[in-house]
């Protein structure tokens, strides 16, 4: 039967920060590269063989994977990098810092912006320094300058419908290396959560959650590898 593993990145250095990160390209801090190869060592202990595996475009993610799968030796499986599967972008509030936000804008506001389903931040504006339109890892896309978690996951599906399940469908053992929003998106859609739901789901970093799917993608079983730090699942 297909396997995937969800891998939230390690803590990045806006993490730490806590500034609102989107699509802006942060490092790992010490903190986050211990995260990551702690997911390795928790994907060690499974015995998960990989066949292949997926990122964003994002150093966060890409490092996350690189030293979880140096860990269990499997560098060497095919790695697909898409900027489908980067965070939700934060439009206008890239780069705040959250708490000083929160003061500015009031915790209602900003707790709308950051947890509703189909409300998105104010626009960044087009042209400035989080319209990554030019950036020559997004050829050919009019990059979004705000999103929802909504429309995060109108863009994860077509990576999801043409890349990754095609792969989950011939009985591979996937890992996805992504952002707290892409992996919600994927959870949503995965197990049929609802609008209202998704909102309270939280994926904890560096914790590889492990679905076991049958031969038509729906989950048969699902854990958290760290059960520890496990966080609520949804039901299936």
């Amino acid at each position: 039967m297909p396997s995937l593993v969800l891998l939230r990145h390690g803590q990045s250095q806006w993490n730490l920060e806590n500034r609102f990160t989107g699509w802006v390209d942060v490092d790992l801090t010490a903190e986050g590269e211990a995260e990551a190869k702690r997911a390795g060592e928790l994907l060690a202990a499974e015995g998960l063989r990989f066949d292949r595996g997926f990122t964003s475009v994002l150093i966060r993610a890409i490092r996350t994977s690189d030293i979880a799968l140096g860990v269990v030796e499997q560098l060497w499986i095919p790695i697909l990098k898409d900027w489908r599967l980067n965070e939700r972008h934060y439009g206008a509030l890239t780069a705040l810092n959250k708490t000083e936000t929160a003061e500015r804008h009031g915790e209602d506001q900003v707790r709308l912006w950051r947890r509703s389903y189909d409300i998105s931040p104010p626009p960044a504006d087009r042209g400035g320094p989080f319209d990554f339109s030019g950036d020559r890892r997004y050829p050919g896309v009019l990059a979004p300058l705000t999103e929802s978690l909504k429309n995060t996951l109108e863009r994860v599906l077509p990576c999801w419908e043409t890349e990754i399940a095609p792969c989950l469908s011939a009985v591979e053992t996937v890992l996805i290396s992504a952002h707290g929003n892409s992996l919600r998106a994927i959870v949503k859609n995965l197990f049929a959560v609802g609008d209202d739901d998704i909102v309270g789901v939280e994926i904890p970093t560096g914790n590889p959650l492990l679905i076991d799917l049958s031969p038509e993608l729906s989950p048969r079983a699902v854990r958290y590898l760290d059960g520890a730090r496990a966080a609520p699942l949804p039901h299936f």
